[in-house]
C-alpha cells in the first residue's frame, strides 16, 4: 500500500537494477551522508562516520523486516486494512523521527539531512524540510518509471507520507515528550 518516499525510491531501483533493497538503501544513505557534509559547509567526520555506521545497520535490518512482513501475511490482508496499517506505520515512524531528531545522538543520514535543512536553511520548518527532502527520491522514481515503465511501493501510504510527514513530525515535537528540545549541532556546536 505504499512506502515512505525514500524507501519507495529504493524499492524501484532495487527492481530496476535487480539488487537487494538493502544495498540500494545503503547507497542512498551514503549519498545522503555526503550531501550532509556539503550542507554543513565544513566537514564533520565523526558525524559522517556515525551516519555511515547507522545506514549499514539500517539497510541490513530492512531486509530482515521485509522478510518478516512477508512471512506474517500482511500483504494478503484486505486493501483497506493494509492502507490503514501503512498510514499508521507512517504516523509511528514520524513520531519516532521527532524523538530521535530532537535527541540527535546518532541518526540515519536522511533524517539528519532534514534536520540540517530545517535548522540551517528553512527557518525551523519540519514541513518545508520534509518537502524539500522528498524532491530527490521523487525525481529518482520518475527516472526509474520512465526507463522501466513500472512503479513499485508507491500507493496510498506514499501519498500520505508526502503530504503529512513534516506535519506529523512537527506535531509530535509539540505533543510527544514536549520537554525534549532539539539538540541540533553544527561543528561550531551551536544548538538550535
Amino acid at each position: 500500500m505504499g512506502s515512505a518516499v525514500w524507501t519507495a525510491s529504493a524499492v524501484n531501483y532495487s527492481h530496476w537494477f535487480n539488487l537487494n533493497v538493502g544495498v540500494i538503501l545503503f547507497v542512498i544513505g551514503f549519498l545522503n551522508a555526503v550531501t550532509n557534509q556539503i550542507l554543513l559547509r565544513s566537514p564533520d567526520w565523526p558525524r559522517f562516520v556515525g551516519e555511515i555506521l547507522y545506514v549499514c545497520c539500517f539497510s541490513y535490518f530492512v531486509n530482515i523486516f521485509v522478510q518478516a512482513f512477508d512471512a506474517t501475511g500482511i500483504g494478503q490482508l484486505p486493501v483497506w486494512v493494509r492502507a490503514l496499517l501503512s498510514c499508521l506505520g507512517i504516523i509511528f515512524f514520524c513520531t519516532a523521527i521527532s524523538l530521535y531528531q530532537r535527541a540527535n545522538l546518532l541518526m540515519h543520514p536522511n533524517d539528519d539531512t532534514t534536520n540540517i535543512l530545517r535548522f540551517m536553511y528553512l527557518n525551523k520548518s519540519a514541513i518545508a524540510s520534509q518537502l524539500v527532502d522528498f524532491i530527490p527520491p521523487i525525481i529518482a522514481m520518475i527516472i526509474s518509471f520512465a526507463i522501466t515503465k513500472n512503479l513499485y511501493a508507491v500507493n496510498i501510504g506514499t501519498i500520505f507520507s508526502i503530504l503529512f510527514n513534516g506535519l506529523i513530525i512537527q506535531t509530535a515535537d509539540r505533543l510527544v515528550w514536549p520537554t525534549l528540545k532539539h539538540n541540533f549541532k553544527t561543528l561550531g556546536n551551536h544548538n538550535h
